[in-house]
């Protein structure tokens, strides 16, 4: 099940898609050996997982690192906490495809699309 909550490094004044937030919010997203099921940009055909550990700075493909060279007083880590992601080495999950999964805790995923950050609760 998926939620989602607006993302660090979104442009406070530019409207962010909602219409793609409401398609993937509440939808399921199930990580099998051989494929990932779900919505788009979710689902994916062949995944070639690669279990890493991230620095803050390096999660969400970089967001947080382009933000602090943006912007000296943004702090990667204490951003990647605001979102739960504590500590200095983040697990995450490489797909392969569009999306990297970053682990909260064993029952709790994230991941950054565009303008929002979805959160993926293990059932």
């Amino acid at each position: 099940m998926t939620t989602a909550a607006l993302a660090p490094w979104a442009d406070r004044h530019r409207k962010p898609d909602d219409a793609e937030r409401a398609r993937l919010i509440g939808k399921t997203v199930v990580l099998k050996t051989r494929e990932i099921s779900g919505p788009r940009p979710f689902a994916c055909a062949k995944p070639q997982y690669k279990v890493t550990d991230y620095g803050p700075d390096m999660i969400f493909q970089g967001a947080f690192d382009e933000m602090q060279r943006a912007d000296k007083r943004a702090d990667p880590k204490a951003l990647a906490a605001s979102l739960g992601l504590t500590g200095s080495h983040i697990r995450t999950l490489e797909t392969g495809c569009e999306i990297d999964i970053h682990f909260v805790d064993d029952t709790t995923a994230e991941i950054g699309l565009n303008d929002y950050v979805y959160t993926l609760k293990k059932r």
